[in-house]
């Protein structure tokens, strides 16, 4: 882990510090570990109530993070934070981002192309069927299959991605040395081998019903289209079809008898204006595969403006907040400012807290290979 991650993992075990709190205390202390350390009264001034003060306090004096920070590392964990250029970056766009996930497996660069499978756990013969064809077609297709491990839909979603040799991620609303449901376990083995597990919760944390619908917004941050199969009108699936409407992303249900109870919350969807699932192709066309090639293209051009040049320069791996760039670089604010926002949607660099920027991992050993190279032909 990196030197400041133990006390991200500090404040994620506060019940009630969630992103929103984090962010602010981030902005008043400028960074996670003066945050961490500062005094009751530094942190009243923050914003934070006594309730949350004192449960701060108590994880403080109870908690050794370099002792959590061991045991993470001992059961192959890994944690990325918002400081982190490896965080995905769909995942960091969307209304309060999760601010630590822990990752057993890997993540890769083609799992932007994602596609979200969700669904009912009391699931018929055709919502199986229809969840084995369509995860397999576009598994093999090169697209990675989110869902949740969850009894039913989601865990024929990955498993039929699986057969197919493709990759899938599994969201938990648990901690990840926890696998709920447990006979899921062997399965929970697999997708680590060949995809990854996330969660957002601590190590140690049950699977209490209150986690699982916000973990939903994950499902959906990470994916780029959603697919409910079948949902009940209470289902889950259907709060990950929310987030997912929220979050600007594209929403397919599949229809069903208008009887079934198990199909009417995914007919609601498609009365609502959600995509009628027909065909796997349905969702392939709406991904338009045909645009892959042509981003791994755009991702290979280096920056040619003298202006991004120079940013690119002085912006790296850790954030740097943006008066800093100025006066390295020596150019107006404006500049500077309207520079960097260019390159934000050029994929070159992100934002994260306090008006701080760093780069985008892929662009930035890209960038300094081709300098290097250039300087071994000079």
């Amino acid at each position: 882990m990196k030197n400041n991650t133990k006390y991200w993992v500090g404040f994620n075990l506060v019940k009630g510090i969630g992103p929103v709190r984090l962010e602010k205390l981030l902005n008043y202390f400028g960074d996670i570990r003066t945050a961490w350390l500062a005094r009751s009264y530094k942190l009243q001034a923050a914003g934070l109530n006594k309730k949350l003060l004192n449960r701060l306090i108590e994880v403080r004096n109870q908690v050794s993070l370099d002792n959590l920070e061991q045991c993470i590392l001992n059961q192959g964990i890994q944690v990325l934070t918002w400081d982190d250029p490896e965080y995905p970056e769909r995942l960091r766009q969307i209304d309060q981002s999760p601010y630590i996930i822990y990752i057993k497996g890997e993540l890769l660069a083609e799992d932007i192309w994602a596609v979200a499978i969700v669904g009912t756990r009391r699931y018929s013969a055709y919502g199986r069927q229809v969840t084995e064809a369509l995860s397999h077609t576009l598994a093999r297709q090169g697209i990675t299959i989110i869902s949740g491990l969850a009894r039913g839909i989601d865990g024929i979603a990955h498993q039929a991605a699986l057969a197919a040799g493709g990759r899938t991620i599994a969201v938990l609303g648990n901690g990840l040395d926890i696998i709920y449901p447990p006979e899921h376990r062997n399965l929970a083995d697999e997708i680590s081998r060949q995809g990854a597990l996330i969660s957002d919760y601590p190590l140690g944390t049950p699977p209490e019903g209150s986690n699982f619908p916000p973990r939903n917004r994950i499902i959906s941050g990470l994916s780029k289209v959603i697919v409910v199969i079948e949902a009940g009108e209470r289902s889950g699936a259907l709060i990950t079809a929310s987030y997912a409407a929220d979050q600007g992303k594209e929403v397919f249900a599949v229809p069903g008898k208008i009887s079934a109870p198990s199909s009417k919350g995914s007919n609601l969807l498609i009365k609502q204006g959600a995509h009628p699932l027909l065909d796997p192709q349905d969702v392939l066309d709406i991904l338009n595969m045909s645009l892959l090639e042509e981003q791994r293209e755009v991702r290979k051009t280096l920056p040619s403006d003298p202006k991004e040049v120079a940013l690119y320069q002085v912006v790296g791996d850790e954030p740097l907040h943006v008066d800093e760039i100025c006066a390295q670089v020596k150019m107006p604010i404006e500049e500077v400012t309207s520079t960097l926002a260019l390159m934000e949607l050029k994929g070159m660099v992100r934002k994260t807290f306090g008006m701080k920027y760093m780069a985008v991992q892929e662009w930035n050993a890209r960038y300094h290979f081709n300098l290097d190279q250039k300087r071994e032909g000079s």
